[in-house]
């Protein structure tokens, strides 16, 4: 077992295990769980309970999650005295599988942000956002339904890489200079410097997630989404390599869209994937125009970060959008949104994107019946109109609940 400094296992539960690459979930798994800051301390209070609920229904208490509670954000620093202690990276790691509530970024030093160090430490690469529509939500399109895709962004490349040069530093001037003498480069002695890697490895492993993604759940395409018209040798070299993973390890499986319509006349074989890519700007306006076109959507770290909020938003917003970070072992759940502070402890805000993510979890897990079981109860009971304040404002006819409250009418309405 493994030593933690100031943490202590739980002494029921079992750690997630591994074999070949796909997870051993026992009865009783233990699960590392960080409440989060701000509006986290409600959130995961209602999440938790509509958690355990889900389970027990499901399964007949053959089934518990044993939460292990772990430290980052504000709980961490009073505890160990800094944002991001090593024992909580030690205990995802090891357990394998985390939910997790917003964090606070530090200002003024330290952390970029708590949220992309948790992802490039324990090497998630994979940010992965299921956007779809829940009947009832209020929503800015005239078809919000049309919208069911999932996002496979890059998490540890791209700007995100945090590889940048302030602007009339020695370092930044000796890059300037660089790139002048060496590399024939003319850029304004007033710049600051940011560099943009993306790499095979990191594509190839990306793409290779996704396309394993849509043939395990039945998906009818997927979409590499990236600005290789201007960047041609980042991202249209992202765009290019994930042709050729799905050619090289998907060749039974996959279908280019070239091929489609140059071999097929425009119609799927059956048991095929069609492999296609969208410049980044146009994806913007065709997700939006062409929503049901799309289905498992590829793209570098900043794209997706543009991506996954704009088709949130025509489903009802960040507040009902789940997300996770994986890798090929260890998978975090979190909350999409901010901490909302002026919100804290009043149990007033939308619990949707934080629940949604621990059904991502469950999903994860394969306990599917009790993910099933809180969509269900999500659905009824926003059909009912018993919604938080940011809903309630924004529908005809509805009663305004408390968080606490939205989670107790979701238990009460499994299915």
């Amino acid at each position: 077992m493994i030593e933690f400094e100031q943490l202590t296992v739980p002494t029921e539960g079992e750690r997630i295990g591994i074999d070949n690459g796909q997870l051993v979930v026992p009865n009783k798994p233990i699960i590392p769980v960080i409440e989060g800051d701000g509006i986290g301390r409600d959130i995961m209070k209602v999440t938790r309970r509509v958690v355990n609920a889900a389970v027990q229904t499901a399964y007949n208490g053959e089934n518990e999650i044993v939460w292990f509670d772990v430290y980052a954000g504000e709980n961490a620093m009073a505890k160990y005295n800094e944002w991001l202690p090593q024992d909580t990276f030690d205990a995802i790691e090891y357990f394998r599988v985390a939910l997790k509530g917003p964090l606070t970024t530090p200002v003024g030093g330290g952390f970029r942000s708590l949220n992309v160090t948790l992802r490039q430490v324990l090497e998630l690469y994979a940010c992965v956002r299921p956007v779809r529509y829940f009947q009832g939500v209020p929503a800015p399109v005239t078809h919000p339904e049309k919208m069911n895709v999932v996002i496979f962004r890059e998490n540890t490349e791209d700007v995100y890489a945090g590889i940048e040069w302030e602007q009339g530093t020695p370092e930044v001037k000796k890059v300037i200079e660089l790139l002048r003498t060496e590399m024939g480069v003319d850029i304004r002695e007033d710049s600051g410097i940011g560099v943009k890697p993306i790499s095979i490895f990191g594509t190839k492993r990306l793409a290779r997630m996704a396309i394993q993604y849509a043939i395990d759940h039945g998906r009818r395409s997927v979409t590499f989404v990236h600005k290789g018209n201007i960047m041609k040798f980042t991202e249209g070299a992202f765009c290019a390599w994930g042709y050729e993973l799905a050619k090289e390890e998907f060749p039974e499986q996959t279908i280019t869209e070239d091929e489609l319509y140059s071999d097929y006349d425009g119609e799927c074989p059956e048991g095929k994937i069609i492999v296609n890519d969208r410049i980044a700007d146009s994806m913007l306006q065709q997700i939006l125009t062409r929503t049901d076109e799309y289905d498992v959507i590829v793209t570098p770290n900043l794209n997706g970060d543009y991506l996954s909020d704009a088709a949130a938003a025509q489903v009802g917003g960040i507040g009902m959008a789940p997300g996770g970070n994986l890798s090929d072992e260890v998978a975090l759940f979190e909350a999409t949104h901010g901490t909302a502070p002026k919100y804290t402890d009043q149990d007033v805000v939308n619990p949707g994107s934080l629940i949604l993510s621990a059904v991502m979890m469950l999903e994860h897990l394969g306990w599917q019946e009790a993910a099933d079981l809180i969509i269900s109860g999500l659905e009824k009971t926003i059909l009912q109109k018993k919604v938080t304040y940011d809903l309630e404002r924004l529908m005809e006819g509805a009663t305004k609940v408390r968080t606490s409250e939205f989670g107790a009418s979701i238990v009460e309405n499994f299915q």
